[in-house]
């Protein structure tokens, strides 16, 4: 297809920090697939869950074969912030009352897990990725002298109990103060995590990339889409044998004996999909002098929560990261975001210079907090990596050692918690997932919209919807030389019209979250085609 060379490289017109050391042109280029072939396991997607999944069964002597839609970290691995953390954003006294006391352990135990994970890898391949240890801080949104400040104050002492209790090493601290915050917002006193780390995305990515080329167990295939994954044969009792195959695009299939999803939402029409939210989430990364700002992971309790941290930029400076936000998908203004960002850093650090990088990602919120990571449902041999809920990229490494054990009939303490097939936790959700699913179905309602009443209403750069009372939706994309594009407006996925991203300058659906490129290249799913051409 036709489509802008940005989108084979990211998900989004905006660059994230991350190029700045590791430019898309110092990514490893794998080929297409071009014939049908067999192997142990089928990985579909090559972000931080497929990699690490990837290096755990490598690691096991197992034959994995490792296939990207576009190129390798396209998706939202490269656009994330660098947080690993332990100290869950949806606060352990929430997944207590989801999930039980051992639950919340299980959730702590295992984050804490991908978090040394990375370290050990790291230290183990020699990958220079930024990787270091930090505490986290949580403080309150609200300043000090008001009742919600108060109200703040409580829900963190909560959180510090249940943290503690689920086995992290949290403490309260009434006048925790942050290096280099300096600016008029009193915010003082909040919770202290101890082991919470960052690092360098794409470059530890890259890293174990590197390490899995030189595997003789190990493949890798790009700009290789996949529209189907199905679980073959019959098995009854210990009679029979189960298998999968996976249909390319361009009409290739991959015979395994396990397929894993890895693609940040499985290729499939609703199941765990109606489970999970979908957020559009935003950051942006300030020049600040080196030294100025304290070496720290810091979070408001604000909802949608500002969050920080640091980064390297160059000899004089660093890089302030800042992210949050966070909206629907296609449901609210994308506009706006990074300047509401930028203001609220320079009340708080204002020493802040420059914001030299400006970017959005996509986050899958699931109803009752935990990822879904394990055997997906209605099947034996088909994984699935979803719901990262914020905290994708230890959610991606610890589906490392769970799916690598699923896979080979290990135990594994974490599974019944992630398990896409869990029951009662949902049971407790269902309030939360009607209001979820009536709102998202009301977006239907844009069928009965149109964005603009003629292709020249459109300025150079933009798209719009045109919806003409005789036929379908059509989404009209004007490109910087004002060649016009028309497509479909209609997501494959199931049939709902996309709205145009100006931020992005991307087609986002409003109802399943799946995503476009300005000339319909299918970014995100979980539909699993492009936007057809008009």
């Amino acid at each position: 297809m036709n489509a802008d060379p940005q989108f084979y490289h990211s998900s989004g017109i905006t660059d994230a920090v991350w190029v700045h050391e590791d430019p898309y042109s110092n990514r490893f280029n794998f080929q297409p697939l071009t014939s049908d072939i067999e192997t142990d396991i089928c990985i579909v997607g090559a972000g931080i869950s497929g990699i690490s999944i990837a290096y755990e069964l490598v690691k096991r002597g197992k034959e994995v074969v490792l296939v990207e839609a576009r190129d390798i970290l396209a998706g939202e691995t490269g656009r994330t912030t660098g947080h690993l953390a332990s100290a869950l954003d949806d606060l352990y006294q929430n997944i207590a009352k989801k999930h039980g006391k051992s639950g919340a352990k299980f959730a702590a135990e295992s984050h804490q897990w991908a978090i040394n994970r990375v370290g050990g890898i790291a230290s183990e391949l020699g990958i220079d990725c930024e990787y270091r240890l930090l505490p986290g801080y949580m403080v309150p949104q609200h300043e000090r002298g008001s009742k919600e400040y108060d109200d703040d104050i409580q829900e963190i002492q909560e959180m510090v109990k249940a943290s503690n209790e689920a086995g992290l090493k949290a403490q309260f601290d009434a006048e925790l103060t942050v290096k280099g915050w300096d600016g008029k917002p009193d915010q003082r006193g909040g919770a202290i995590f101890q082991g919470q780390a960052t690092f360098h995305p794409t470059k530890y990515c890259k890293g174990v990339l590197a390490w899995l080329k030189k595997q003789p167990n190990f493949r890798c295939y790009t700009r290789t889409r996949i529209l189907s994954v199905e679980e073959k044969g019959v098995k009854v009792l210990s009679l029979g044998h189960k298998y999968c195959q996976a249909h390319t695009e361009s009409g290739n299939t991959i015979q395994c004996e396990h397929a894993i999803e890895t693609t940040n939402v499985p290729l499939q029409k609703l199941s765990v999909i109606v489970q999970e939210a979908w957020y559009r989430t935003y950051a942006i990364a300030m020049r600040i002098p080196k030294g100025t700002v304290e070496d720290c992971l810091l979070y408001d309790t604000a909802d949608p929560y500002k969050y920080v941290r640091i980064t390297r930029c160059d000899d004089q400076d660093d890089y302030l990261v800042v992210g949050g936000s966070d909206h629907k998908v296609g449901q609210e203004e994308a506009r706006g975001r990074f300047e509401e960002l930028e203001q609220w850093t320079r009340e708080r650090f204002t020493q802040a210079k420059t914001v030299d990088y400006r970017w959005s990602g996509q986050i899958f919120e699931p109803v009752d907090y935990m990822a879904f990571i394990g055997r997906n449902q209605g099947n034996e041999r088909i994984y699935i990596v979803t719901g990262d809920s914020g905290n994708g990229l230890t959610h991606g490494v610890l589906a490392g050692k769970l799916i690598a054990d699923l896979v080979e009939g290990k135990p594994n303490d974490w599974e019944g918690l992630y398990s896409p097939k869990r029951v009662g936790s949902m049971v407790q959700s269902a309030p939360e997932m009607l209001a979820h699913d009536v709102k998202a179905n009301m977006q239907y309602k844009r069928f009965l919209k149109s964005d603009i009443q003629d292709i020249e209403d459109l300025a150079p750069g933009c798209g719009g919807v045109l919806n003409p009372t005789a036929s379908k939706p059509m989404a009209i994309y004007k490109d910087a030389n004002g060649q016009v594009t028309k497509m479909s407006a209609i997501c494959p996925h199931m049939q709902a019209v996309v709205c145009w991203n100006p931020v992005e300058k991307s087609w986002d659906c409003p109802v399943h979250g799946s995503r476009f490129g300005p000339k319909g290249l299918c970014v995100q799913g979980p539909a699993n085609a492009n936007l057809s051409q008009a």
